[in-house]
């Protein structure tokens, strides 16, 4: 298989690269990358010399980055995308530009290639909120802030493409991801950071918004499934059922680091801040997907990888 992963030097993206040279011997990987803040080289350092592996810095937006990027692609998996809710307040129109735009383009250039699966990465968070129960595929999408609306956008355009030209359209909603290789802007290495420094660790409201966490390599798990089995056409759900409000995700983290729980600082909620996330994902594990990680032992883990690679992470900041 020769296939196109877009911000695949990203947090998730790039370590989905890593997984799929890992785990298939007969496969060319191809990388697109407008390499923003968040994009890395450094997270492609062990695979940059193996052959099946190739790079490409380009933005999305751009047709004909688009276009040179997925000629001769058998597959793309869509990741590349602005992701961060407190930047979405901040500058929404940054977030359509590329989450819808971008989305726009890398279709119609996947249509052109005549690709035979295309996987759109979406989010649990086009639900909304979810007070009780948990989200079925079906459900409707109530999407709180601007980065969640970009997603949502981007999630039908790419069912539209579907629906009107018949590519083959594969669309995923992931949970809250953690592990090694995020930049430090998310709950989990943002907190670990300011920890490892001695800083204060500012929490939204009082710290009870729940998510459901999910390893990224069980993540990139399922998405390769559905890259291979996946009907065209439907949403696939992709949670660890795993739910952990923030309050007590921090805790743990500091626990792990042997930091006092006097760092932390209740601070103002956010405007659009959904409550809980939940998803049902019953149509995926019938694949025979499931969760591996165990979230204690892994987000433990997680935290020990940014200390002992915190220059990794303050490069990673300098550039934004």
């Amino acid at each position: 298989m020769r296939l196109l992963v877009t911000g695949g030097a990203g947090f998730i993206g790039s370590n989905f690269v890593r997984h799929m040279l890992a785990e298939h011997v007969d496969i060319e990987v191809r990388v697109l990358d407008k390499l923003t803040y968040a994009g890395n080289l450094e997270n492609l350092e062990e695979v940059a010399a193996d052959p099946r592996y190739s790079f490409i810095q380009g933005d999305v937006c751009d047709p004909g980055a688009a276009r040179a990027a997925a000629a001769g692609m058998d597959a793309v998996v869509h990741f590349a995308a602005e992701t961060h809710v407190d930047r979405s307040i901040l500058s929404a129109g940054e977030f359509i530009r590329t989450d819808v735009l971008g989305t726009y383009t890398m279709l119609q250039a996947a249509l052109e290639a005549k690709v035979s699966r295309f996987v759109q990465i979406s989010t649990d968070e086009v639900y909304g909120s979810v007070p009780e129960g948990r989200s079925l595929e079906t459900d409707e999408l109530r999407p709180s802030n601007p980065y969640s609306a970009a997603k949502a956008g981007a999630d039908r355009m790419a069912f539209a493409f579907f629906v009107t030209y018949g590519l083959p359209v594969v669309i995923t909603r992931g949970s809250n991801t953690y592990g090694p290789h995020q930049y430090p802007e998310k709950l989990v290495p943002l907190m670990v950071m300011r920890m490892l420094a001695h800083e204060t660790l500012p929490i939204y409201g009082d710290g009870t918004q729940v998510r459901d966490w999910l390893h990224v390599v069980d993540h990139c798990r399922a998405i390769a499934l559905l890259l291979d089995k996946g009907e065209p056409g439907e949403v696939y759900n992709v949670g660890a059922n795993c739910e952990r409000d923030n309050l007590t995700t921090v805790k743990l983290l500091l626990d792990e680091l042997g930091k006092p729980e006097s760092l932390i600082r209740f601070v103002p909620d956010r405007p659009g801040h959904d409550t809980r996330y939940a998803l049902d994902t019953t149509k995926l594990r019938a694949l025979g997907w499931q969760p591996l990680a165990d979230w204690e032992t892994q987000m433990r883990a997680t935290a020990r990888w940014y200390r002992n690679h915190q220059d990794w992470a303050h490069r990673a900041q300098e550039r934004s």
